[in-house]
């Protein structure tokens, strides 16, 4: 999660959604790292070194932190993991004339299922907002686009929070109430 939620979406920027394919290696080339130590709990050893890990994705701005483990490498991978969610959560782009799921995602009669560790996730929650901000924030709409009824475009909003939010802040720059699945 970015640590300063963004009062906007980022720019649109199909380029910018292209960074969810890139490995750990080639993400992080375009970040600036920040290693620093941070208090918390865990005891009298917790972070007596830089283990706390920042990432700026300079081209998008983008700035996430991870600070729950004492491990550098666990943090590191912790915080691309962060930037992935955020590039999806916060970056539109065009939708194509017809979607194209990822694979290893479920559509059965209109139920949208994705499984938490699936690693196409990331793309499947900004396909998600994309069609809720190319609609206008009408959740029928971007669900009849998407071919997924609107309870279950709902619920997978519900279950994943932070796309929930974002939701809701797209919805409410349309003057529209927010979703309550």
């Amino acid at each position: 999660m970015p640590d300063d939620p963004p009062q906007h979406a980022y720019p649109a920027d199909a380029a910018l959604r292209a960074r969810l394919d890139y490995d750990d290696a080639r993400l992080l080339a375009e970040c600036d790292v920040h290693l620093h130590r941070t208090g918390g709990p865990g005891g009298q050893h917790r972070n007596k070194v830089s283990s706390a890990v920042r990432l700026v994705h300079r081209p998008s701005g983008i700035t996430v932190t991870a600070t729950e483990r004492r491990s550098q490498h666990e943090n590191r991978a912790n915080a691309l993991l962060r930037l992935r969610e955020a590039i999806a959560l916060y970056t539109r782009a065009p939708l194509a004339e017809r979607v194209a799921w990822p694979e290893g995602v479920q559509v059965r009669d209109g139920r949208l299922k994705v499984g938490e560790r699936n690693a196409a996730l990331h793309h499947v929650l900004g396909l998600v907002l994309d069609a809720l901000a190319a609609h206008a924030g009408v959740h029928q709409d971007a669900a009849r686009y998407l071919g997924v009824t609107p309870t279950s475009l709902a619920r997978f909003l519900a279950d994943h929070p932070k796309a929930l939010v974002e939701a809701n802040r797209l919805r409410a720059a349309m003057k529209l109430p927010p979703l309550r699945p």
